[in-house]
């Protein structure tokens, strides 16, 4: 009796354990991929580079790629989006801007993390095996999540960049000019994301020897993260 007790505390603990895990993992990679909405993103403006949404896009779907290589679990990108929008709306809070300052970008986000998630879930145990999968879904996803967005976007809030494309055949010229190469840079980046996230079972090992440099490290990147979004938004908005 003892000893079944014990086994089913020792099973409880395991539970919320991986749970603790999983939602570190979230934080962290949403975390990260708010940064790089914010500061990669305005470097690539004030450098003057091009492809600005499609390397953005590709930086996601690359930490989204490290969930899935590491957790395996489709719906953890919903929520890593989720976590990036709350990022992008700092602006509120520090700015005082509205919430539709962010809107298509959190749009654009969100969409990502949705198309993602579900192309992964229909490609199922062949992403995991295949070269050739782990390409052709973040393609499909991030191709698919312009298309929707040039939709979602031209009724949220429009920029006048994308309202250039508000003319009759404007969905073609808008998924030539941005929906390839928000897809080429995630056909490129999501597998060596993919990469990266199936080694980090390697973490396993200093979380078991040394779980406080462990999880205050991994702390400490999300409040680095949000810290430096908050003052690349006070420095250049």
């Amino acid at each position: 009796m003892r000893r079944r007790i014990a086994m089913q505390i020792h099973s409880n603990l395991f539970h919320q354990n991986r749970l603790f895990d999983i939602a570190l993992t979230i934080l962290i990679l949403g975390s990260l991929w708010g940064l790089s909405e914010t500061a990669i993103s305005e470097f690539i403006k004030t450098q003057g580079l091009p492809l600005r949404a499609g390397i953005l896009t590709g930086i996601g779907m690359s930490l989204m790629g490290i969930a899935i290589g590491l957790q395996r679990k489709p719906w953890i990108l919903l929520v890593i989006a989720l976590i990036t929008v709350f990022s992008k709306q700092l602006v509120v809070p520090v700015l005082h801007c509205s919430i539709l300052c962010k809107a298509n970008s959190c749009a654009a986000v969100g969409l990502q993390g949705i198309f993602l998630s579900g192309t992964i879930a229909l490609a199922g145990n062949k992403l995991r095996h295949n070269r050739l999968i782990k390409i052709v879904t973040p393609f499909l996803a991030a191709f698919g999540s312009a298309g929707a967005f040039y939709f979602i976007g031209m009724r949220l809030a429009p920029c006048p960049y994308l309202l250039t494309f508000n003319h009759p055949g404007g969905l073609i010229s808008f998924l030539a000019a941005e929906g390839l190469a928000w897809a080429s840079f995630s056909a490129l980046l999501f597998p060596a994301g993919y990469w990266i996230g199936a080694q980090m079972y390697r973490l396993e090992k200093l979380k078991t020897k040394q779980p406080l440099i462990y999880y205050l490290g991994s702390l400490l990147v999300v409040v680095i993260s949000w810290s430096a979004i908050s003052l690349t938004m006070v420095h250049t908005m």
